[in-house]
């Protein structure tokens, strides 16, 4: 199979013969997710293996926002359902950064920044650090912690 979207299709027809609702209606909404994507704006268009990484992480996230929300209203059998569903999906995504391997990439990049602008970067480069970190870490790092790793390493 060679898009994610394929794979969570045929993994989807998988679930929908082995009569498992709970993984078909978590991968349907995941594949809407993603056609959404590709008709959102101006024109119709196919998505990039970066751009579907990026719509399931996006939909992972808000599954687990919407736990915390839903423990912090006293639902907890609502935030358990949204978290089998993020686990479940997270699943296709690239396995995460250790912090160790995203503090190198960080100190690699100040490094970079350094070494062209012949200083140390403060806090006026910090976007184009991150945007760096972001660029080399393809997804496998939240941008948040990207952002707090960056700002404490220029300080």
């Amino acid at each position: 199979m060679g898009t994610l979207e394929d794979t969570l299709h045929g993994d989807m027809v998988a679930a929908m013969k082995a009569r498992d609702g709970e993984r078909t209606t978590t991968l349907r909404m995941a594949i809407a997710a993603i056609k959404n994507e590709k008709v959102a704006g101006k024109q119709a268009r196919e998505l990039s293996e970066q751009e579907e990484i990026a719509v399931l992480q996006r939909e992972v996230r808000t599954r687990r926002d919407s736990a915390q929300a839903y423990t912090d209203g006293g639902r907890p059998e609502l935030a358990e359902k949204e978290l089998t569903e993020a686990e479940l999906l997270a699943v296709y995504l690239p396995a995460s950064l250790s912090d160790d391997e995203l503090d190198a990439l960080v100190a690699e990049e100040v490094a970079a920044a350094e070494a062209t602008l012949g200083e140390k970067p403060g806090m006026r480069q910090m976007g184009q650090v991150i945007k760096a970190v972001n660029a080399r870490a393809a997804g496998r790092a939240e941008g948040s912690a990207v952002a707090a790793k960056v700002k404490a390493a220029l300080q």
